[in-house]
């Protein structure tokens, strides 16, 4: 551990220290006033002698004069162990529950690496989140990489507790957790997180990781780093299948955006840093499955998109780094369809690997193929016929635009607290379908057919 004293700037959440040697980016590092008062930071920059540390807590009665540094020789580090899950902590790792602490631990660097490409394995397993508008339409797989784009006012909160609370791998062999990480929230927020995990149950196979608005931006900078060491300790190391529920991405990158403003970067779009993409990929690639490990991280955040404009910079960059998305709508909002879940410009890339005979069921896929080819229309025809009226719609225009009301009101529309199976889900597409001539369904083998219709 090494010591400085020379203190030359004290700027809002930095802190420019000079004379310092052996000190390497990223390291921690404790601001020493006394021994009730230790704050944490970590190193921002390295130039010559002269190094640049960012605060993690507040400045406040911090001068030039009355601190030391004392650099701790290691990164940013998390006590992972498998006593985490049930547990609360903080954005910096620490426990805020009011339980005990960690028995047993072993310290891991919260910036981790990417996963090779190489040692990936393919995503082929089927998640159950209990949401029809996902499970059936925009299947789930482990391993997969798939963000919630949200809007103002929109319940991405919700639905979030709604998949922590559901979510589940139908094979029973490996225990599944999840990691969820809320950044830049308020105690409101906080407080039903909280309050829903520990309602429902869900706290058990938890672990939850809380960043509140009023809390530093540096620490909010590491809280989806911390969430997602966790789940690679889990995943790794104890062999389980863990999702990471990451709320709310836009958050994040506003923090993103103000420690760079901090350090006086050039901007690069709408004030952000050029390095934003770099940044969100660092984060999203370590979601995978490795080869010959049987656990496995599922990585779904969540982001508000600024204006609800997908063209944003973190909708925008989110998208190429992942495999999909779900969108939720303020049309269907605004009708309290619950969770408001636009299936057409939703995706899941992946969607059709995980579905199928032995992993959900053989007629998974003509059903999804037709269910998106009969609402598309049904919504077509409702939008024709507020321009040329009802009169001018033929009998099969009729029973589309009918399909189309009734897949939303039953399909979409299934609350928060309703846990659907995949067969509760598929047999209610079937029973929607049942509303369409059998020969229009052109979409769906006649095998198929003749079982299910």
């Amino acid at each position: 551990m090494k010591e400085f004293k020379k203190i030359k700037k004290i700027a809002g959440p930095l802190i420019i220290v000079e004379g310092v040697s052996g000190v390497s980016y990223d390291e921690e590092v404790e601001i020493y006033q006394s021994e009730d008062d230790i704050r944490v930071g970590k190193v921002l920059e390295i130039e010559g002698d002269r190094a640049v540390i960012q605060i993690y807590d507040s400045n406040q009665g911090l001068t030039t004069d009355n601190i030391r540094l004392r650099f701790q020789n290691r990164p940013v580090s998390l006590n992972a162990s498998s006593e985490m899950v049930g547990r609360i902590f903080d954005g910096q790792g620490r426990i805020i529950d009011d339980g005990s602490e960690l028995l047993s631990y072993e310290k891991m660097d919260i910036n981790g690496s990417v996963m090779n490409p190489v040692l990936r394995q393919y995503p082929d397993q089927f998640i159950q989140t209990g949401v029809s508008a996902i499970d059936g339409l925009n299947t789930l797989v482990v391993g997969q990489k798939l963000p919630i784009f949200s809007g103002s006012g929109l319940p991405h909160n919700e639905l979030a507790a709604q998949i922590a609370r559901q979510a589940k791998v139908l094979d029973d062999s490996i225990e599944f957790a999840v990691v969820f990480c809320a950044m830049g929230i308020t105690f409101e927020e906080s407080r039903f997180f909280i309050d829903e995990f520990r309602r429902t149950g869900a706290i058990e196979h938890s672990v939850m990781f809380i960043n509140l608005a009023d809390d530093p931006a540096i620490e909010r900078i590491s809280t989806p780093r911390m969430a997602l060491t966790a789940a690679e300790y889990l995943a790794f190391e104890l062999d389980m299948h863990v999702m990471v529920i990451m709320t709310d991405m836009s958050n994040y990158c506003e923090a993103l955006r103000e420690v760079s403003a901090s350090r006086r970067e050039v901007p690069s779009r709408r004030g952000y840093p050029g390095y934003m993409y770099t940044d969100l990929a660092s984060l999203y690639e370590r979601a995978g499955r490795l080869q010959g490990k049987p656990g496995s991280i599922t990585l779904m955040p969540i982001l508000s998109m600024p204006e609800d404009d997908k063209t944003h910079p973190i909708p925008d960059l989110t998208g190429y780094i992942t495999e999909g998305q779900i969108i939720l709508s303020h049309d269907l909002n605004k009708m309290e369809y619950r969770p408001p879940i636009n299936v057409l410009p939703s995706l899941s890339r992946l969607k059709d690997k995980g579905i199928g005979e032995g992993k959900t069921r053989e007629d998974h896929a003509d059903t999804m193929n037709q269910l998106f080819a009969a609402y598309a229309q049904g919504k077509e025809i409702i939008e024709l016929a507020t321009i040329l009226g009802d009169s001018a719609l033929s009998e099969l225009d009729h029973q589309y635009a009918a399909f189309a009301r009734a897949f939303e009101r039953d399909y979409i529309d299934q609350g928060f607290y309703e846990n659907r199976s995949i067969e509760q889900t598929l047999d209610l597409g079937w029973k929607l379908l049942r509303m369409l001539p059998k020969n229009s369904l052109k979409r769906i083998r006649q095998k198929h057919l003749e079982t299910y219709y």
